[in-house]
């Protein structure tokens, strides 16, 4: 039995979902706070299907920084946070409004989030002197909250990852690897005591206050890569302040940039990127070949959609030759929540076939990847990949 308010309540919830000023056939009139939260939709869906023109885009918001703040502060009012950073993504790639994002005030409105990251990075080199300190500010929200987010549990499992690289054979009671010794041990298995007599004892080794392994994250910074870039950024911060772990941050388009001198703050690292340009991958890696200090302890982690626009054999032949030197070798297609990216299938076929297959990583499995590669074990590659 349904009451009289239920049919109501289903021609409101229609009628914002079809928008239009005739009430798109509902009858139902809207007024109040849901007249508020219609106006703020049509402004940015109004348009429908047809196609539009730069100019027409413009339009949907008004074309000053002040009226599309407003517009910010509305569905900020009206709709919960992952709501609000949709329609904001949605009011940038589609309304044209990156350039408003130039004016402090429009900053201060939005809702800072990885994507609204990779597009003030990416108007950078276009920002005036008066914004920048209102984007830095945006930026270095947005890094702080990855970092709470992320840095305990990936020091905890790389910490875990480095103690279990370094193996003993004459291990302490509590650093003794039970799974590995009894493996070790089958062979003096004693069936009528069902037990195994361990004769050869593996353990954990505690790493030292030295440095035991180098990581070099080499990211592509095309217009494609952001958030990747946004993420390895705070990756690289957190690594960086490991002592076990010397870290190495590269940058690169047609260029490279090695940024390891500014990897104590990562929005200082954001802020020197580039975003945009071609990919030279092949001038990346032999910048990070060049500094390969201790190849059996590296882990190399390229980060691109392999899109090269440099020498595909000579890259290729770079990669083998540091996993054939004992280097790790990881490769991310992106290292992002945005799921699966475009790629260059050939390039990524071709880099499994040198045993470095290429597979997209979310900021979550991203500490189980580089345990996995310290250990010189299995990579956690996704059932999607």
């Amino acid at each position: 039995m349904t009451t009289g308010t239920e049919p109501t309540e289903r021609l409101r919830r229609w009628r914002l979902v079809l928008g239009g000023e005739q009430a798109d056939g509902t009858g139902c009139a809207l007024s109040g706070r849901d007249a508020g939260m219609d106006g703020a939709l049509a402004a940015l869906y109004g348009k429908g299907d047809r196609p539009q023109t730069c100019r027409e885009r413009a339009a949907g918001l008004g074309a000053s920084a002040p009226s599309v703040a407003r517009w910010l502060g509305d569905i900020r009012t009206y709709f919960p946070s992952s709501v609000v950073q949709i329609m904001q993504r949605d009011a940038i790639d589609w309304l044209g409004l990156s350039a408003l994002l130039l004016e402090p005030e429009m900053l201060e409105a939005v809702e800072a989030d990885v994507h609204l990251v990779g597009t003030l990075l990416s108007l950078n080199k276009a920002m005036p002197e008066t914004t920048k300190e209102t984007a830095r500010a945006v930026v270095r929200k947005v890094v702080d909250d990855l970092e709470k987010r992320l840095a305990t549990r990936t020091r905890a499992t790389l910490t875990g990852a480095l103690d279990r690289s370094a193996r003993v054979t004459r291990p302490r009671h509590h650093d003794i690897d039970w799974n590995r010794t009894i493996a070790a041990n089958l062979k003096h298995y004693l069936p009528e005591h069902r037990t195994v007599v361990p004769e050869r004892l593996i353990g954990y080794g505690r790493a030292a206050r030295s440095v035991k392994k180098e990581v070099i994250l080499c990211i592509d910074q095309s217009g494609s890569m952001a958030a990747s870039v946004v993420y390895a950024s705070v990756f690289g911060a957190v690594l960086a302040s490991m002592r076990s772990i010397s870290t190495r941050l590269v940058v690169f388009d047609t260029a490279v940039v090695d940024l390891t001198d500014q990897l104590d703050d990562p929005v200082d690292v954001l802020f020197g990127t580039q975003l945009g340009g071609g990919t030279d991958i092949n001038r990346a890696l032999a910048h990070c070949q060049a500094h390969l200090t201790r190849p059996a302890e590296t882990v190399v982690v390229l980060i691109s959609d392999l899109y090269e626009g440099g020498i595909r054999d000579e890259m290729l032949k770079r990669v083998a030759a540091m996993k054939a030197s004992g280097v790790q070798f990881v490769t991310l297609l992106a290292l992002s929540d945005e799921g699966a990216p475009a790629y260059d299938r050939e390039h990524a076929a071709a880099l499994a076939a040198l045993g470095a297959p290429a597979f997209a990583c979310t900021p979550d499995l991203f500490p189980e990847v580089m345990a996995a590669a310290l250990e010189k074990r299995p990579l956690p590659i996704p059932e999607t990949a």
